[in-house]
């Protein structure tokens, strides 16, 4: 009879945690397709008089990484990367690896 108890418990306790996981989901979507004006406000936030007001059309607004000090947009690539052989690589970690404190044994340790 316990086991019956909680086979039955379990099963609601899944059938609720599907549904709060499909509702969140659903949300989700929804909250991801709303557009938000300048202002930062959602038209849920609005005062009674802007309700029935036409708002304004929502400017995209940057990140404010994607801002130079002065407020402008930074026109230039954030990240530059420059191929490099595996070679360049092995021989720029070697480098470190030998120039560190803890390394006693410098390149001995390489021929082996």
């Amino acid at each position: 009879m316990l086991h019956l108890i909680y086979l039955i418990a379990f099963t609601v306790i899944a059938f609720l945690a599907i549904g709060n996981l499909i509702r969140n989901l659903l949300s989700l979507s929804f909250d991801s397709q709303r557009s938000f004006s300048a202002s930062g406000k959602s038209p849920a936030q609005w005062g009674p008089n802007q309700v029935n007001a036409n708002p304004s059309p929502a400017k995209s607004v940057p990140h404010p990484e994607l801002l130079d000090d002065s407020g402008n947009p930074i026109n230039e690539p954030l990240l530059v990367m420059r191929s490099m052989t595996v070679e360049d690589a092995r021989q720029q970690l070697d480098a470190i690896y030998n120039s560190s404190p803890g390394n006693s044994k410098g390149k001995t340790e390489e021929n082996q």
